[in-house]
């Protein structure tokens, strides 16, 4: 079975922000679930605005981000810094193709959206 485009571009977020989650290790089943709520919401948003679709990931990765900020604080937490105190990255362009982590403090992109094992395991 073939996904139509809209759908290819929600499992293809759900897929990078978990791989994001896994690599920092908080993906339990709660936070599972706030991913979930996450692409439903853009489920709607993208049926609306189809041309949208390549923005997705950034936009659920940054609905995650907010939802744990809520209830648990910020993630992820920057691994570039080596400053006393820890701050989450951002993700940029926020809204745009090509979504990336980035410390905005350093100026520096740290890792796509779904890259992150690749910085957190050095």
């Amino acid at each position: 079975m073939e996904l139509n485009p809209l759908e290819q571009a929600l499992h293809t977020a759900r897929a990078l922000v978990m791989a994001d989650l896994v690599a920092g290790d908080v993906a339990e089943a709660d936070v599972v679930s706030l991913v979930e709520d996450a692409v439903t919401h853009r489920r709607w948003w993208v049926e609306q605005w189809p041309g949208g679709a390549e923005f997705v990931a950034g936009l659920v990765a940054q609905d995650v981000q907010d939802a744990l900020l809520e209830k648990y604080g910020r993630w992820p937490l920057c691994p570039a810094c080596a400053e006393d105190e820890p701050h989450a990255l951002d993700v940029e362009p926020e809204l745009g193709p090509d979504p990336h982590w980035v410390c905005t403090k350093a100026a520096v992109a740290v890792a796509p959206v779904g890259a992150l094992g690749e910085v957190l395991r050095r």
